[in-house]
C-alpha cells in the first residue's frame, strides 16, 4: 500500500519544517539573523496510464491518464532576506548595516567570511574584531590613548584625543555584496562563506550605488516574525498529525485485508 510510504514522507517533511521553525525561534535575539523557510517538492509519479496514450483503434487518446504521486521531498531551506529593525546601543563599536552588504572578516585559516553582526570589539592591542576575535577587514587598530572613536555612514573611522582638536583618520570599513545572497553558506557564529551559488564577492564603499550605509551605536535585530513562526508551527503540527492518521488508516485497511476469510 503506497499510502504508508507516502504518508511517511509527509511526516518527515513536516518534521523538517518544525526543525527550521524552531531554529528561527531560537534565533529571535540573534543580531542580523534572517529567518529560514523549508521548501518542498513532490516526488516522481508512477505512470499507470500515460496521458496521450492511444486508447482505441480510431486513434482517440487518453486526455489525462493515471499518475500516482509517491510523496514529498525537501527541495531547499531558503533564507528570507529582510532588513531587521535597528536597536540603539550607544556603543562606539556597534555598527548596523542599513541596506545591502556584509562586513568582511578574516578567519584564523586566512579564509574570508562575511557577517551582518556589527557587535564589534577591540583586542588588547586595539585591533577591531568580532565577538569571536576574528579580524574585521581592513584590520583597523585603535590607539591606546584615543578618548573616543567616530564611524560615519561611509565607514570612515576617526579617533579623538584629549590633546588634539582634529581627529585622526584610522581607516575605512568596506561592505561586500553577492549576486545571490541566498547561496551563501552559513557556518554559524553569524558568519557566511562564499559558494559557487552565491557568486564572487563584490567589495565596495558603504553608501555607494547598491551598497548600504553604516550606523554607529546601533545593532540590527533579527528579522524573525514570532507570530508568523508560531502560525507555521501550528500548520506543521497539524500536517504531521494528518499524515500520521493516514498511516493509521492504511494500517487498519491492511489489517482488514488480512482478516478476510
Amino acid at each position: 500500500m503506497r499510502a504508508l510510504s507516502i504518508a511517511a514522507t509527509g511526516m518527515s517533511a513536516q518534521q523538517m519544517r518544525v526543525e527550521v521553525i524552531s531554529n528561527n525561534l531560537a534565533n529571535m535575539s540573534t543580531t542580523g539573523y534572517n529567518a529560514r523557510r523549508a521548501e518542498f517538492a513532490d516526488l516522481h509519479y508512477q505512470q499507470v496510464a500515460r496521458a496521450g496514450t492511444i486508447n482505441a483503434a480510431d486513434g482517440s487518446v487518453l486526455p489525462t491518464g493515471v499518475q500516482l504521486g509517491l510523496g514529498v521531498r525537501p527541495a531547499a531551506v531558503g533564507v528570507t532576506l529582510a532588513q531587521g529593525s535597528l536597536a540603539q546601543t550607544g556603543a562606539d563599536l556597534d555598527l548596523a548595516i542599513e541596506g545591502r552588504g556584509y562586513l568582511e572578516v578574516t578567519l584564523p585559516s586566512g579564509q574570508p567570511a562575511y557577517t551582518r553582526d556589527g557587535a564589534l570589539k577591540r583586542t588588547g592591542d586595539g585591533l577591531i574584531v568580532t565577538s569571536d576575535g576574528f579580524t574585521v577587514a581592513p584590520g583597523i587598530t585603535i590607539p591606546d590613548d584615543a578618548s573616543s572613536i567616530s564611524i560615519n555612514a561611509e565607514g570612515e573611522v576617526y579617533a579623538y584625543f584629549t590633546d588634539a582638536v582634529q581627529p585622526e583618520f584610522l581607516g575605512q570599513f568596506s561592505l561586500t555584496l553577492f549576486s545571490n545572497e541566498k547561496g551563501l553558506q552559513a557556518m554559524g557564529a553569524n558568519l557566511f562563506t562564499e559558494t559557487e551559488a552565491s557568486g564572487a564577492p563584490i567589495a565596495g564603499t558603504p553608501g555607494a550605488d547598491g551598497f548600504g550605509t553604516l550606523r554607529q551605536g546601533y545593532l540590527e535585530n533579527s528579522s524573525v516574525d514570532a507570530v508568523r513562526e508560531l502560525t507555521e508551527l501550528i500548520e506543521a503540527q497539524r500536517g504531521y498529525e494528518l499524515n500520521a492518521k493516514v498511516i493509521t488508516a492504511a494500517d487498519q485497511m491492511l489489517a482488514a485485508t488480512t482478516q478476510v476469510r
